[in-house]
């Protein structure tokens, strides 16, 4: 995450209501003449990365993107709660445009 702050001249940051209620935690939309992916990120803390994906899907934060026209990542990140060093997994998944 530190390294996508650094981006901040080619990106906005924003959060993203979904129509099936809730919000993606972290978005990054990036300006268009930067060539860089959206990211839509989910957070999890004891769960899973995959848990994570699942419900960007489920609650289609993507929704809100329909009129952005490059790639779209879809990103979940799960902490170990267990862990005291914070370990953690993430999942990254390219969304396919229909």
């Amino acid at each position: 995450m530190l390294s996508l702050e650094r981006q901040r001249a080619n990106v906005r940051r924003s959060r993203i209501e979904s129509a099936k209620r809730g919000f993606a935690d972290v978005v990054f939309l990036p300006l268009s003449a930067s060539g860089k992916p959206a990211l839509v990120i989910e957070l999890k803390y004891g769960g899973s990365a995959e848990a994570a994906i699942e419900q960007i899907k489920r609650k289609q934060y993507t929704k809100a993107l329909e009129g952005y026209t490059g790639e779209i990542l879809l990103v979940g990140i799960n902490y170990d709660k267990n862990s005291k060093d914070k370990k953690h997994n993430c999942v990254i998944e390219k969304l396919e445009k229909i």
